[in-house]
């Protein structure tokens, strides 16, 4: 026995009309649906004659329950204020617009409904087997997919409300969420999805179905209505424009759109001025949602290490790197590659980093490169700016690249504590070298109880040098690496800064020694920049729920 299941129409005829057809010519005997009649379309009351005609059987949902009683909200089971706002916009149309007949036939149906089947026991249910309203995520953990199945105990559930479709055998149990018709997957596809199964001696099979509809006649039908616009551009784009923050991180990160702008912070600068401030939501844009990448959250720049090992042994060096480090060079063509991708993905700035990236064999062409596509930072500590590596690097003066290095004081006996005998005064040296090249570097000033007193005098250093004001600045010592005291970081305390190795993707730039920092790796060496950013969206997410807080950004190298 072949049947079809669809979840969600939410006031979408067109869709509807599709279900039946498709399903009818997939050869499906019998035609359900699982709830929540109204809730996104206008036209909730030309559901009713499809539904009946088609001999579509039915059980309600949430929005079915609080339409045929008159409740004043749809309960959805929502939590966020601005998801309730959202909801209650579409709520009262469909209030306002439904029939009572039709309200009554809903006020009708049984919010669940157990059926055998081809031999199979199926239990159909609008949220969960645990409540009408309950969302049955895909990410869930697994104890919580054995609860509900368990719940239940019957051989296939069926159940939609979260709108996205999936499935999944928990123990002897086959679940499987329908999806919904009324509003695309947020997944940047218009089509909309419902469920075909096979049933037969006892066995069950489920197969997604994508259907195609009319969604021009969608959002046609809901602009005409005076419906937000927030709602039709789901429609016509595929990506969630409302109720985000009920999505659990995993099916967050899939989205394009992760944050209410109004959530953007207000209260910190994700950068000081002018030094690798990360650009944010266009303020333009009345869009009331934002994509995660892009903002004060989550920069969109990319951090490169070329290589870990370095000609210093900097004793808080946040990525142990020093002579004896394993180089783990980044190979050139893998550089440019990485170039390539992060244009493609989005990033709008490059900082290349190490260890001491001159030491890489090939880092002035690596800089030519990268500079000629993306406003582009290295980082270096100054020492090895002439010979044959450094070649062509006066070349490079004019392009969109910064040079940045660090000054930790006003006198050698403060900087070389630290970072070695003799290193304070080839420090020096390379600024006014870099400066004759006319590149005058950035300067960053590595914060310790020994140098607290010199940031003044160091700043008067770099001014009587000829550095502009805005060329230097303060970083925190980060406890990480050979640093054995500073400023703690974590993912679930710093705003992510994306950054690539040899060994793979990381969490932040101060975080990119495998060894030393195992909890900021990402993903392994070869994985994608557009799952990077995906995997730190998911990360960002679990960590801010998990108490409701938002990070704050950590002023690492800018």
């Amino acid at each position: 026995m072949r049947i079809a299941v669809c979840g969600g129409p939410y006031g979408n005829p067109y869709a509807l009309r599709a279900f039946v057809d498709d399903a009818r010519a997939r050869g499906a005997q019998r035609l359900y649906c699982l709830g929540d009649l109204g809730g996104f379309g206008a036209e909730v009351d030309a559901l009713w004659p499809v539904l009946t005609g088609a001999d579509v059987t039915c059980v309600a949902g949430n929005y079915d329950v609080a339409v045929a009683r008159g409740d004043t909200d749809c309960g959805c089971g929502y939590r966020d204020p601005k998801d309730n706002e959202f909801a209650q916009l579409i709520y009262d149309h469909t209030l306002a617009t439904t029939s009572r007949d039709f309200a009554a036939w809903m006020g009708s149906l049984p919010t669940e409904r157990r059926e055998t089947l081809g031999g199979v026991d199926v239990h159909m249910v609008h949220g969960s087997t645990l409540a009408l309203n309950d969302f049955w995520w895909e990410s869930l953990p697994e104890d919580q997919h054995r609860l509900r199945a368990a719940a239940s105990g019957a051989g296939v559930v069926l159940c939609t409300h979260s709108g996205l479709p999936w499935q999944k055998q928990v123990d002897d149990t086959l679940v499987v969420n329908v999806g919904v018709l009324g509003k695309p997957a947020n997944d940047g596809r218009r089509n909309v999805w419902y469920a075909l199964l096979d049933l037969d001696q006892g066995h069950a099979s489920a197969e997604l179905v994508p259907l195609e509809y009319d969604w021009r006649a969608q959002a046609a039908s809901m602009r005409a209505a005076g419906l937000p616009e927030v709602f039709v551009e789901t429609i016509e784009t595929g990506w969630w424009t409302t109720c985000l923050e009920v999505l659990p991180p995993a099916e967050r990160a899939r989205g394009r759109y992760h944050l209410y702008r109004s959530t953007l912070p207000t209260g910190f600068r994700p950068a000081d001025d002018g030094w690798g401030a990360a650009p944010g939501a266009d303020p333009a844009d009345d869009r009331p949602v934002v994509p995660l990448f892009g903002s004060a959250y989550f920069p969109s720049r990319l951090w490169l290490y070329t290589n870990f090992h370095c000609n210093l042994a900097c004793d808080y060096c946040a990525v142990a790197s020093s002579p004896k480090a394993a180089p783990r060079t980044l190979a050139a063509d893998r550089f440019r590659a990485l170039v390539d991708e992060a244009v493609a993905a989005g990033f709008g700035e490059l900082y290349v980093t190490g260890g001491e990236p001159f030491l890489h064999p090939d880092i002035v062409a690596l800089l030519d490169y990268a500079s000629a596509q993306l406003p582009t930072v290295v980082m270096t500590n100054a020492m090895l700016l002439r010979g044959r590596r450094a070649e062509g690097l006066g070349d490079l003066a004019g392009r969109k690249l910064t040079v940045q290095t660090s000054l930790d004081g006003a006198t050698a006996a403060t900087h070389d504590r630290h970072r070695g005998a003799g290193s304070w005064q080839r420090t020096v040296a390379g600024i006014r070298h870099l400066i004759d090249l006319g590149l005058p570097p950035r300067v960053a000033l590595t914060e310790t109880p020994e140098n607290t007193a010199e940031v003044p005098a160091t700043a008067a250093l770099l001014a009587g040098l000829g550095l502009p004001e805005d060329h230097f600045a303060v970083r925190p010592l980060l406890r990480r690496g050979f640093a054995e005291t500073g400023v703690e970081i974590g993912e679930d305390t710093s705003v992510p800064e994306l950054t690539v190795s040899g060994d793979g993707l990381h969490w932040h730039p101060a975080g990119a020694d495998r060894a030393t920092s195992p909890d900021m790796h990402l993903a392994p060496a070869g994985t994608s920049l557009e799952r990077g950013k995906q995997l730190v969206t998911e990360r960002f997410f679990a960590a801010r729920l998990a108490d409701g807080s938002l990070p704050r950004p950590v002023h690492c190298a800018v």
